[in-house]
């Protein structure tokens, strides 16, 4: 049999090299940061395994209604639809914008949408930044005293109708949980959808949430406070107003900054959600939990268990049944797995306990394709074939069904990744991952190693 080309085995080893050293941070085994930050990537656990956050949104379809109400239209169930699509949408760029890895965000039903994150363990907080409506109005201050329409509580009077210009909406006092009232006037508005940026900034040491508006917005900025000069515009949020602060002059820029006693986590969480736009219907919380990471640390004890009760059982096979062939399947196993815990690292995808029953599977069928290579040898040395002959033909023969085999399960992971939710796509791509590592280390490594064997001897028997 002829040698084999240098650039096989220089491929082979350089994608050996690349697996391990991508694979060791993740690892732990590289602790010097200025070595570890070339190989930047990690495996991500997913909810299953560490633990996290699972809110469940459920869509105010009565609020909506009303809405709907005042402008004198009719709510129809394609409007629902394209809401929920709409907040799908707002969701997304937040949880993107929260710096969470792989979360997972789908529909339930016609009104509900599943949230989780994993290794986020603050549901409330979660839950305020990502299901906040972020509905932002600029509104001017009516100089009439709220307080002749209100009692002792700050509740409207039955008696005392409030103008029907005129508006009542309440800013929290922090300090003493004190409701303050304001009358607002209605027509006098600036949309908070004409903001196109939001930022966090420090005013008097103190942190504030900057903000600017298109022109058309601008304009209507400058003409309100141009012609009020001395009043209070009211900065509302989703009904509830953050400050009122007093206008002292005309602002044609159209930035401004929006005070409201915030920490340094709190303006950053507003400024977040003011980028993102406002949702287009309330999202209520109709469940919350933190998923603890006891279940995980069991499922992955178990998962590795498993791994590696099968990674033995197929490897002592495989010796037995095949002799000296099996241990050159069993090197090829091998360095299956270090591509699949490489890849898996490089690209930062996330590992769930369906994924891990992936990498248990790829172990059993990352054989098949030197079962059948194997058994196309042995018929061709039954035929009287020499061994050198033998192992050509066996790969060569055994090539076709491997392939058409693996592309139709590669095939249906990709159906598995694109239609299923986390837990089946962490799935899907570990087999993908396993199928296309198995390709690799069968028919190229395994015939790299063999081809190397009978070059350098004489061979006339083979142990199979």
């Amino acid at each position: 049999m002829k040698r084999v080309e240098k650039w096989k085995w220089v491929l082979i080893i350089l994608v050996f090299i690349l697996m391990v050293l991508t694979s060791l941070p993740s690892a732990g085994l590289i602790k010097d940061e200025k070595i570890a930050k070339f190989f930047p990537g990690k495996v991500n656990l997913g909810l299953d395994l560490q633990g996290g956050t699972h809110v469940v949104f459920e869509a105010d379809v009565e609020d909506l209604r009303e809405k709907y109400a005042e402008r004198n239209q009719e709510l129809k169930k394609s409007d629902i639809e394209e809401a929920m699509a709409r907040a799908m949408e707002i969701l997304t760029n937040r949880i993107d914008k929260f710096g969470v890895t792989e979360p997972l965000i789908q529909r339930q039903g016609t009104d509900r949408i599943i949230l989780e994150l994993a290794g986020v363990k603050d549901p409330e907080r979660v839950a305020e930044v990502v299901g906040k409506t972020a509905y932002l109005e600029f509104k001017l201050v009516s100089d009439i005293n709220p307080a002749e329409y209100l009692d002792e509580n700050g509740e409207p009077l039955p008696e005392k109708q409030i103008p029907a210009q005129l508006q009542l909406r309440y800013e929290k006092d922090e300090e003493t949980g004190r409701r303050i009232p304001y009358l607002l006037v209605k027509d006098q508005v600036v949309p908070g959808a004409t903001l196109t940026d939001a930022y966090v900034t420090t005013k008097n040491a103190e942190y504030v949430v900057g903000f600017r508006l298109n022109p058309e917005g601008a304009r209507e900025f400058a003409r309100i406070t141009e012609s009020n000069v001395g009043g209070r515009l009211a900065i509302v949020l989703d009904d509830v107003v953050v400050s009122a602060p007093r206008i002292n002059s005309e602002i044609p820029s159209g930035e401004g900054v929006i005070e409201g006693g915030f920490t340094a986590q709190t303006a950053r969480d507003l400024a977040l959600i003011l980028k993102t736009g406002a949702l287009p219907v309330k999202l209520n919380i109709a469940e919350e939990r933190t998923v603890g990471a006891s279940l995980g640390r069991d499922s992955i004890r178990a998962g590795i268990k498993a791994i590696i009760i099968g990674f033995i059982a197929v490897i002592i096979f495989m010796m037995i049944y095949y002799g000296l062939s099996g241990f050159i399947a069993d090197t090829a196993l091998v360095f299956n797995l270090i591509i699949i815990l490489g890849v898996l690292v490089l690209f930062n995808a996330t590992l769930t306990l369906p994924g891990l029953a992936g990498i248990i599977l790829t172990i059993g069928m990352s054989v098949d394709a030197n079962v059948l290579i194997f058994e196309r040898i042995r018929e061709e040395l039954k035929n009287n074939k020499s061994v050198g002959k033998a192992v050509e033909n066996g790969f060569s023969r055994a090539f076709i069904t491997i392939l058409d085999a693996n592309i139709t399960t590669v095939i249906t992971a990709v159906v598995l990744y694109n239609f299923g939710t986390g837990p089946i796509k962490g799935f899907a791509v570990t087999l993908m991952i396993g199928i296309l590592a198995s390709m690799f280390t069968a028919l190229f490594v395994s015939r790299v190693i063999f081809q190397t064997f009978l070059a350098r001897k004489n061979v006339t028997k083979l142990s199979i």
